[in-house]
């Protein structure tokens, strides 16, 4: 089963498929099928009896479905991961895996929008039926709302200047095309302009398909679905949601400290199996350089 190098490079392919500690006969979720990579691998070592289930908001990822009767592409956000499982019988699981981000079919398709290479509309949507695109949050969105995703979600230092430069220029035209925002920006860049333009793009795409928050709901989704036992292995690209996951794990919830009762206790469904992340090798990100950033946390359910 070979997957798709042309749609996306699995990230940490070997180790999230041995973090996922496979049995047989077991049923797991890959919430983001993209180019099917990490599914295939998971199928390798599935069993006749075992299954596993793809989610994929994107319409494009159907173009790799995988032909074996032992899996299944839902094609949905994976926000709905409970009810679209309950829809197949399924009510519990013994792994997940998550690899967030924009695959590289996404940041390389013109049309797209998601990446500043290309001189095309500001878009940005995983999925097209959304309605909140990068050139509606960039021409409606006042300077406090673009200061606050710049600042969050780019960890853009000069928010607030690229915020009312930005403001500043719709006043006169409206920012609809990559070449528009570039123009607008170009003098209040700082540091190095590929990764000032990443940070944005970024922060926009964030913003438009609300990440943060489906990542939220996905997670605590994943935790009352998996059996005792069961692995959760996510990999993440952006600082603020490797917090989330670690928090999970650490507290039982996403605040940096956990919610405890009138004696100090607190409830924790899912230990850590690693002291800390997986990071990709040197030979990873030099055979992928879009890997370089990828930290992979690991946790299996407790009772």
């Amino acid at each position: 089963m070979k997957s798709n190098p042309t749609y996306h490079a699995p990230v940490l392919l070997k180790e999230s498929i041995d973090a996922l500690n496979i049995q047989a006969d077991g049923t797991y979720v890959d919430v983001t099928f993209g180019g099917g990579g990490h599914s295939r691998a998971i199928l390798e070592r599935l069993g006749p009896n075992g299954r596993l289930y793809g989610l994929d908001q994107d319409p494009d990822a159907a173009n790799n479905i995988i032909e074996d009767e032992r899996f299944k592409l839902l094609p949905f956000n994976f926000q709905y991961l409970k009810k679209v499982l309950r829809m197949e019988g399924v009510r519990k699981i013994d792994g997940l895996l998550g690899d967030l981000g924009v695959s590289s079919h996404q940041l390389d398709t013109p049309d797209r929008g998601f990446s500043f290479r290309f001189n095309t509309p500001l878009d940005m949507r995983m999925s097209q039926s959304g309605q909140l695109t990068a050139q509606k949050i960039l021409n409606t969105y006042t300077q406090e709302q673009l200061q606050s995703i710049f600042g969050q979600y780019g960890e853009i230092r000069n928010a607030r200047t690229l915020s009312q430069c930005i403001l500043k220029a719709r006043d006169q035209k409206k920012i609809r095309f990559v070449a528009d925002l570039l123009q607008v920006i170009e003098p209040v860049i700082r540091g190095k302009r590929n990764k000032y333009l990443s940070q944005l793009f970024q922060a926009l795409r964030i913003e438009v398909n609300g990440e943060i928050e489906v990542l939220k709901s996905m997670l605590l989704q994943a935790v009352e679905l998996l059996n005792q036992e069961g692995r959760l292995v996510i990999i993440t690209y952006h600082s603020l949601e490797e917090k989330l996951i670690k928090n999970l794990i650490r507290n039982g919830c996403f605040d940096n400290e956990p919610q405890k009762d009138l004696y100090g206790n607190f409830d924790r469904p899912l230990k850590s199996t690693v002291k800390k992340f997986v990071a990709p090798s040197e030979e990873e990100i030099k055979e992928n350089p879009r890997a370089r950033s990828a930290r992979m946390r690991i946790a299996k359910k407790l009772e």
